[in-house]
């Protein structure tokens, strides 16, 4: 029903390259990483073995708005013909809601907030001054109590729901709380997971909501012939996995893998010390009773802590494919109790249920999937992204020039005119690289001119991200990946840095 404002055709051209975007397989590194000194790899199920298809989403959406209708009394017009819809042009990941103002916020790595949207309409920048005290941010007191991280893709049709329930309101003069729409859309979201409602859909029709995986299988065969132990953990129940699994990789997969565990309810699988797994009968696939003494391959575990897997993993070293152990440097051995070791790389899409605590609490070495690194950089070699990005550096390097020319006397009233008139410039531009991304956020790693807050973490949690699982396919099992060379510098450090100012020219030639 609220679409962001865009033609058929960029609609279509959107989609392009988010198609294109997934042949971008590479493998980028914040940190260095040998891949022969791991002798562990674990992997997340949802977003990260399988990846869902735009569906899925509008799925979650409608279940939830129904719930809101059918079970919170909300509007029953939200369900008609022309009511609401889920919008794949409005969310990104790495996004915030303010559960006060329902506000959905884009957060710079500093904690401020770039952008904002009351529903589908932009809130004005006093208006933000005005909410947070003059500042564009929250004490961390009152980001733990006010905001609400949408940091996973599920998040996007929440997102979606929030901002279409708050415009619904807005536009029908209907007197609302917001703190009382988020907190209505956030339980009817949180109730569509825990009913297995779609969960059962999906593993009906996987090809509908599944996106194929045609190298998903040799990559996962290329670590187990190099003698990698395979560890699957999962917050999905088994029933559902087992759908997914056996449609990616056959009716044997679990023969691949040395441990597999569902319902592990990450984040608490990392921080919790006292849970114990469970066993899943693969008859009746519900839990049996009996202690757990060691994980076998081929069975089933459910709930469980870190400390009980490395308790009941067999650590010992695994021949690979030439009979040979895999290259282990710490020497673990069965029944370790210390799993504060970089030989285990754990590979999952949600930064903080599948990764932060992995990293921050045991110090593996972790990998993100981030497929919008595929799309963006298919827009950014566009022709109209580029040129906003080369007029913005030619206006940013024409202010420093400016300023030089203006020394270190006072400034006069002409010259903080001259000044804002070009600020304003390269604000409208920056407007111009978020409309060609095509959602009105602009980039999941950009929050206007700062890294984002999702890129903040991302670069601080995890070593290695990727569009996707495949892009692994393309690296030797012993590959060692290296950070790029301004990765992490200050601004004194980088060198051959861009020139000053680009060619005018140039830049012109760009828009014909």
């Amino acid at each position: 029903m609220y679409q962001f404002s865009k033609q058929k055709d960029e609609k279509k051209s959107i989609e392009d390259a988010k198609e294109a975007g997934r042949l971008h397989e590479k493998v980028y590194a914040n940190n260095y990483v040998d891949l022969g000194k791991v002798d562990t790899i674990g992997f997340d199920f949802d977003y990260t073995l399988v990846t869902y298809t735009e569906e899925l989403l509008e799925l979650i959406y409608d279940m939830a708005l129904k719930r809101l209708v059918n079970d919170r009394q909300y509007p029953t017009e939200m369900l008609q013909v022309d009511g609401l819809r889920y919008d794949p042009h409005f969310s990104i990941r790495g996004l915030a809601v303010d559960t006060k103002t329902g506000w959905i916020c884009h957060l710079s790595y500093t904690h401020k907030v770039a952008v904002a949207w009351e529903g589908r309409e932009k809130v004005p920048t006093p208006r933000i001054y005005a909410e947070y005290r003059g500042k564009r941010g929250m004490t961390p007191s009152e980001r733990k109590k006010r905001l609400k991280p949408l940091n996973d893709l599920f998040s996007m049709s929440e997102c979606c729901l929030i901002a279409d329930t708050i415009q619904f309101f807005k536009e029908r003069d209907i007197p609302y709380h917001g703190q009382n729409v988020v907190t209505d859309v956030l339980s009817s979201i949180r109730e569509t997971h825990i009913s297995g409602d779609f969960h059962r859909l999906v593993a009906r029709n996987p090809v509908r909501y599944f996106e194929p995986s045609p190298h998903l299988q040799e990559v996962v065969q290329k670590f187990k012939d190099a003698g990698k132990r395979l560890i699957f953990v999962s917050n999905s129940p088994f029933w559902y996995v087992d759908s997914g699994m056996r449609h990616l990789f056959g009716n044997e997969w679990r023969m691949d893998w040395d441990a597999i565990i569902t319902s592990a309810g990450k984040p608490n699988f990392y921080t919790d010390d006292s849970r114990p797994f469970r066993e899943i009968c693969q008859e009746t696939r519900r839990p049996l009773f009996r202690a757990v003494e060691r994980f076998e391959k081929g069975r089933v575990y459910t709930g469980g802590c870190i400390q009980e897997l490395t308790r009941l993993i067999d650590w010992t070293d695994k021949p690979n494919v030439n009979g040979l152990a895999a290259r282990s440097v710490f020497g673990i051995k069965s029944g370790a109790v210390d799993v504060a070791t970089a030989n285990v790389l754990y590979i999952g899409d949600s930064l903080f249920a599948d990764l932060v605590d992995a990293k921050r609490e045991f110090s593996w070495t972790t990998a993100a999937v981030t497929p919008e690194v595929g799309y963006e950089l298919e827009i950014q070699q566009r022709t109209d992204f580029t040129l906003a990005q080369r007029v913005v550096d030619l206006l940013l390097s024409a202010l420093r020039k400016i300023q030089d020319e203006m020394g270190s006397s006072t400034r006069t009233e002409e010259d903080t005119e001259t000044l804002d008139a070009v600020e304003r410039l390269v604000s409208k531009w920056r407007d111009q690289e978020t409309r060609v991304l095509g959602n009105p956020f602009g980039s999941v790693f950009r929050a206007r001119y700062q890294p984002s807050l999702f890129a903040h973490s991302l670069r601080r949690y995890c070593d290695l991200y990727m569009p996707s699982v495949s892009s692994l396919r393309n690296y030797s099992p012993q590959h060692r990946f290296y950070p790029e060379t301004h990765h992490r510098l200050l601004s004194h450090e980088i060198k051959n840095a861009p020139a000053d100012c680009w060619d005018l020219d140039e830049v012109m030639e760009c828009s014909a």
